[in-house]
């Protein structure tokens, strides 16, 4: 007997507990683990079955593949980025979208933190140099203090407004986005002027066509060789070419990205930095968040499926 439910396709990994729930609702097609010539077989035999997709911020879902699924009519994002989605397109084509707003703000500007102390206190390096038997040889040199530093948010969204409350108690924080908001931080219209202003930049905007690599060698010599760079944003904000020449000339002291423009790919350059703290895209990743990331995307999807309104949605 076939299976009755409907097709969703699924194409990112996520945690059990989402991909379990996902299979009590749909027939669902590991989309991720296919070549073309596969992905192809499926269209063929089940495009009209296919009622959702479902799918990661930094994967989204390309025009054509909306285009070739003509009963697709929810794209559940599994996070809180679009910039992998045309939403206009989505929209003429009566496709819903949505996403996972609010569930994941915490976590990531904890990491936010926790980067920002790991670059400026050396805490990557300097456990290597404990593990590696460095310390009998001499001891480790000086970092850099945290609290006291001035403080740049680039994009006050909500995600933005966590950050910048947890840095508020380290010091001064500004930033700048496209409005001023009723918040006690100084506004700077411009970023040039928030990175002039600041020790360090930390990068929390959505990626839209006006932040593609809004942070490019101006901002960055704006911060300064003093000034530090952090992104748990998305890696298109930054010019990542800009941005390896400005740590290899010393015009910033130092980087911590969780967040590269063709992830999983990181440039060697930025690998084999001692400038520089990586983090691979894990500013969601615990078990609650996650949890609750996974609950939203079945809320969702349940909602779309009893046609009813859908909690989250954008599109």
């Amino acid at each position: 007997m076939s299976d009755l439910r409907p097709v969703a396709l699924q194409l990112a990994v996520f945690s059990p507990h989402l991909e379990a729930g996902l299979s009590r609702r749909f027939e669902v097609v590991r989309w991720f683990e296919l070549d073309a010539t596969a992905q192809a077989s499926v269209l063929q035999a089940q495009a009209p079955r296919v009622r959702a997709v479902v799918t990661a911020g930094q994967v989204g879902c390309s025009n054509a593949l909306m285009s070739a699924l003509p009963q697709l009519g929810v794209i559940a994002i599994n996070g809180v980025g679009v910039d992998r989605v045309d939403l206009d397109f989505a929209r003429a084509r009566g496709v819903r979208v949505t996403t996972t707003p609010g569930t994941l703000t915490e976590d990531v500007a904890d990491l936010a933190v926790g980067l920002l102390i790991a670059l400026l206190r050396a805490i990557p390096a300097a456990d290597a140099f404990v593990r590696e038997g460095a310390w009998q040889a001499g001891e480790w040199p000086l970092a850099r203090k945290v609290s006291g530093l001035d403080f740049g948010i680039l994009g006050l969204g909500q995600i933005g407004r966590a950050i910048a409350a947890r840095l508020a108690v380290f010091g001064r924080v500004a930033y700048s986005g496209p409005h001023r908001k009723d918040v006690p931080y100084e506004f700077h219209p411009q970023p040039i002027t928030l990175a002039r202003s600041c020790d360090v930049l930390v990068v929390s905007c959505p990626a839209t066509p006006a932040t593609f690599r809004l942070v490019d060698g101006r901002i960055l010599d704006a911060l300064g060789p003093q000034g530090y760079l952090i992104n748990v944003a998305r890696g298109s904000i930054v010019d990542e070419s800009a941005l390896i020449a400005a740590l290899a000339a010393g015009r910033i002291a130092g980087a911590a990205l969780d967040v590269f423009e063709r992830e999983p790919t990181v440039p060697e350059a930025l690998r084999r930095s001692s400038r520089v703290v990586l983090t691979p895209h894990l500013a969601s990743a615990t078990v609650e968040t996650r949890t609750a990331m996974a609950d939203l995307v079945l809320a969702n999807l349940d909602a779309y499926l009893d046609s009813r309104p859908l909690p989250s949605a954008v599109a």
